[in-house]
């Protein structure tokens, strides 16, 4: 814690599509979304993204128990979230900004931690002065169809587990339309929760592992 269309797989995401479009209007939003309760730059890196290797033939097994495996192709949603973080490398004024993970959502831990830095959150999602929105637009349309019904579950348990650890103005997620809206911030436009306080990280970080992979960048 602008778009040229929408469709069943962005209507769970329009609350975050109302954040991306606030930097362009000079609001502030932060990217976790939450509650009153909490060295400028960042480290430079590469431009570059590293290949992940193309396993169209052969699968491939994860390193490590527990690591995500590969997809058996580069599928169209991993390269576009390539290409919103290219530009937001290159153009969108974040050098730092991280690779997607291999299923092609986008590391929210990371991203987060640059956005927590003085001076860093406008433009975290979409890049400053709205450089990236076609490409992170792009992303979000190549999104997989979800299962709404899960997604909803993932969300409400994480909108629980936030308040029960001191974040009481988290709201719960809705259904509508058979989609999953996200909860969070009663009022994102003019946000009541304070993303940055202690308090606040301390509950995101331990209801985190409530909500499913891709989630974590909507509630």
């Amino acid at each position: 814690m602008t778009f040229p269309r929408t469709n069943p797989r962005t209507t769970a995401r329009l609350r975050m599509t109302a954040l991306v479009a606030l930097p362009v209007l000079a609001l502030s939003v932060a990217c976790g979304g939450g509650s009153g309760d909490g060295g400028a730059g960042g480290t430079k890196k590469s431009d570059v993204i590293a290949d992940v290797p193309d396993t169209r033939d052969t699968p491939t097994t994860p390193a490590t128990p527990g690591a995500s495996a590969a997809p058996a192709a580069k599928s169209a949603f991993y390269d576009a979230q390539l290409k919103y973080v290219r530009c937001m490398r290159v153009k969108g004024g974040y050098k730092d900004f991280p690779d997607p993970k291999l299923s092609g959502y986008l590391d929210w831990d990371k991203v987060n931690e640059i956005g927590s830095q003085p001076g860093r959150n406008e433009g975290i999602k979409g890049g400053k002065d709205g450089a990236c929105v076609a490409e992170l637009q792009a992303a979000m349309d190549a999104e997989p169809e979800r299962d709404q019904q899960k997604s909803y579950e993932s969300m409400l348990a994480h909108a629980k587990c936030m308040r029960d650890n001191g974040v009481s103005r988290f709201t719960n997620p809705t259904m509508s339309g058979g989609n999953a809206q996200p909860g969070g911030d009663p009022n994102p436009a003019s946000p009541s929760i304070d993303t940055g306080s202690p308090a606040y990280k301390k509950a995101r970080e331990a209801c985190e592992p409530k909500l499913l992979d891709g989630l974590d960048g909507m509630q």
